[in-house]
């Protein structure tokens, strides 16, 4: 028996033998390791995980956060078809301020949610389904201002809102990156033999792998994060024309990134088969194609006031002449 036959009968061996442990592993790795090869033909590039998976936290945990990501879609569903149907007051946006995803409440337990998600796998595994939490954090810091008493905690309150959008997109890099990597991995190599998770590739292997296009630090947080800020200019000094105009098109540009990552995901759901995927995403796609209706009908209403304003009164000119 050659060398090359022997490595693959143990790649075998141990994909048999505990193969749902490797994958979770090779899925989980933040590490990978490069090491030197004689075999340039078949194994230009022989990679290992050189990380620990601490494990999964319990079934509950996941179930927790299936509740919270629920209840943040819920919520921002219908507080946006409350603003279609009565329009917005300042109370109910002060009020409202407590109870969407980007409010001072939620924001916390979603940040915490990811921030814990490389070991929440069980009900709501947010290697998968992150980027739903996400974009329903977005579209929530889009569609819904926040309302304040006095400019200085409105700033702090805004300021805060841009913190919580960056450490969300960090935490969820950390989760979803190794997934991504993990993916191309196990898809685009081969097992060597030589340990649980050698592997051999024709290529190199890249972070993130080149699967999946959709990072959470990405021109949508960037330009979310912008966005938010020109409001918080604009509340402070005041909304000229060069500054509204400046606020309008950062939240017209984030909305189009926002609709297009939902597209993208959902799209990347239904490739990948899981229908408990594809519902998450078609909900959240749902969503975001919802608030999306809402500025528009909003602006529409804005557009056909102005006009009755400006529009002449031919009947009040008929009586003076």
């Amino acid at each position: 028996m050659s060398l090359h036959t022997a490595a693959a009968a143990a790649a075998a061996a141990v994909w048999r033998g505990q193969g749902s442990n490797v994958t979770k592993l090779i899925l989980k790795c933040t590490r990978w390791q490069l090491e030197e090869t004689t075999d340039f033909i078949t194994c230009p590039y022989h990679y290992y995980c050189d990380s620990a998976y601490p494990g999964d936290y319990a079934p509950a945990v996941g179930a927790l956060v299936t509740a919270l990501a629920a209840y943040c879609l819920l919520s921002a569903s219908a507080f946006t078809v409350l603003e279609i149907t009565r329009g917005s007051a300042a109370a109910a946006g002060r009020r409202r301020k407590y109870l969407v995803p980007s409010g001072p409440f939620l924001l916390p337990l979603v940040l915490l949610a990811l921030a814990k998600g490389q070991r929440i796998n069980a009900v709501f595994p947010l290697a998968q389904l992150g980027p739903a939490l996400l974009l329903t954090l977005q579209a929530s810091a889009l569609a819904f201002r926040n309302e304040a008493d006095g400019d200085l905690r409105y700033a702090v309150l805004e300021a805060s809102t841009v913190s919580g959008m960056l450490h969300a997109s960090l935490y969820l890099d950390a989760v979803v990156l190794p997934y991504y990597t993990g993916t191309d991995a196990l898809r685009w190599s081969r097992f060597s033999g030589q340990c649980a998770t050698c592997l051999c590739r024709m290529d190199p292997l890249v972070v993130g792998g080149r699967t999946v296009l959709y990072r959470g630090l990405s021109k949508t947080a960037l330009s979310i994060i912008f966005a938010l800020c020109s409001r918080m200019v604009c509340r402070i000094y005041g909304e000229e024309r060069l500054s509204a105009w400046t606020r309008s098109t950062l939240e017209a540009a984030s909305w189009v990134f926002v609709a297009g990552d939902a597209v993208y995901l959902a799209g990347w759901a239904t490739v990948e088969g899981a229908s408990a995927n594809v519902a998450v995403y078609a909900l959240v796609a749902g969503l975001v194609f919802l608030c999306i209706f809402c500025k528009v009908y909003k602006f529409l209403a804005w557009v056909e006031t102005r006009q009755l304003q400006w529009k002449p009164n031919i009947t009040s000119c008929h009586d003076v002449v």
